[in-house]
């Protein structure tokens, strides 16, 4: 008898030491940024002027994060993605405040994985960015300057690995990238890889793309067409070289849908409240897609709430890295969700742009102001309590809330010294301390 439970205990411990070892494989981790992606751009998260075939693939494949908080705009959303850390422990407040960044006080990404063996490379827009994606960890890149303009009338160079390039007359740069991102995986498919594929599309100027009619009338939706073709073929891609089932595909939205189409866009019928650049749903929430066939359930959707600093303890996890020491790291990893597991998940998400922020539960938002919004019809409505409000669910809410932002205290931070929109910090000289 004690053979057999000696036998049945060795067998147990083999199977759990199986199955610890197929949760830490590690995977490759391409994370899809897309520009000024709101949730109305894309048709599997309610979009229902678009079709994004591809993306939505994608979707039925993996887990859709229903619940996903970026900056409202850009150059905010990139630091948090990278550092994992929140604008006011950064700097990156807005869009011109990247110089503040130094690798001295600052880890991204990259610098994270490499101990754990991985290659890493970015491709795409970098130009909020400070200094060179070379100087924060990646092994290789192409970066251009700026977004939107994508043909040689318009941008005559881009830069590979710190050599100017020429672009060739006839090429679409957004090609050029993905032959550069296939490129990269094709060479290093045989060890761990992370890319960083900062997508052109769909940033303003909305130009012609190369299956655009002569006489298209609507190259916003021709943009949007080609970006979920450009995410098609990178599946594709992965498919051709069996990597599918050994990597994560992440695509998101870097911010809400842009001005330019936001009175245009709708979700389920409705228009959504506010677009980028604004402190508002239509700012910050954006669509969030997460694929790895065989591991994260297909066909999902999360509730969970997530922000932009999840993404470096969640890859970090996934990579068996350690986190970087002695900095504040703001994220939660969202590993276990992935795996199909209930992790643990957010309470609350924080949202920051320029002197202006807020924390957010499912149900209540609370701002810098002190204005607490009821949430519950959002991304559509949001109201606004009356301040002298006395129910319970509004003071308990306004408690936790506070609670929050005491907790975290961004006004001592590093705040924006430029107009406090988030935009303009290089009309102020005065240094950051």
């Amino acid at each position: 008898m004690k053979t057999f439970l000696t036998i049945v205990t060795l067998l147990g411990a083999a199977a759990f030491n199986s199955r610890a070892a197929d949760t830490t494989t590690k995977p490759n981790l391409i994370f899809i940024l897309s520009d000024d992606v709101g949730l109305g751009d894309v048709s599997c998260s309610g979009g229902d002027k678009f079709k994004t075939p591809q993306i939505d693939a994608l979707a039925k494949s993996g887990l859709r994060f229903e619940h996903c908080y970026a900056a409202p705009l850009c150059g905010p959303s990139r630091a948090e993605i990278l550092t994992g850390r929140y604008a006011f422990r950064t700097g990156m407040t807005g869009n011109d405040s990247g110089p503040v960044m130094k690798p001295a006080n600052e880890i991204m990404i990259p610098k994270v994985l490499k101990p754990a063996g991985y290659v890493t490379g970015m491709v795409g827009k970098w130009n909020e960015l400070p200094l060179q994606p070379s100087d924060w960890g990646f092994d290789e890149y192409l970066r251009f300057q700026g977004s939107g303009l994508y043909w040689r009338s318009q941008r005559k160079f881009y830069n590979v690995n710190g050599q100017r390039k020429e672009l060739p007359e006839g090429k679409y740069l957004p090609d050029l990238m993905h032959e550069f991102l296939v490129d990269f995986i094709t060479r290093h498919r045989d060890q761990p890889f992370y890319v960083h594929y900062a997508m052109s599309h769909i940033y303003g100027q909305i130009l012609l793309t190369p299956d655009s009619a002569p006489n298209s009338k609507d190259l916003y939706a021709d943009n949007i067409a080609y970006m979920d073709k450009l995410v098609g073929q990178l599946i594709a891609e992965l498919d051709r070289l069996k990597l599918r089932e050994k990597t994560l595909v992440i695509f998101v939205g870097d911010n809400g849908t842009a001005r330019l189409a936001a009175d245009r866009v709708t979700v389920n019928g409705r228009a959504i409240s506010g677009h980028k650049g604004e402190m508002l749903e239509g700012g910050s929430r954006v669509p969030m897609i997460a694929s790895w066939p065989g591991t994260t359930p297909a066909g999902k959707v999360s509730h969970d709430l997530t922000d932009f600093s999840d993404f470096l303890p969640t890859f970090a996890e996934l990579a068996g890295a350690k986190l970087p020491q002695g900095v504040a790291i703001d994220g939660h990893s969202f590993a276990a969700q992935l795996r199909g597991q209930a992790g643990q998940p957010r309470e609350w998400i924080f949202v920051e742009l320029g002197r202006k922020w807020y924390a957010r539960e499912r149900d209540w938002k609370l701002t810098h102001q002190g204005e607490l919004y009821d949430m519950k019809q959002a991304p559509f409505e949001e109201k606004l309590v009356s301040a002298d409000a006395q129910g319970a669910s509004v003071l308990a809410a306004r408690k936790r809330l506070q609670t929050v932002l005491d907790k975290l205290t961004p006004a001592s931070g590093k705040t924006d010294l430029g107009d406090g929109s988030g935009r303009h910090d290089r009309k102020k000289k005065k240094a950051r301390v």
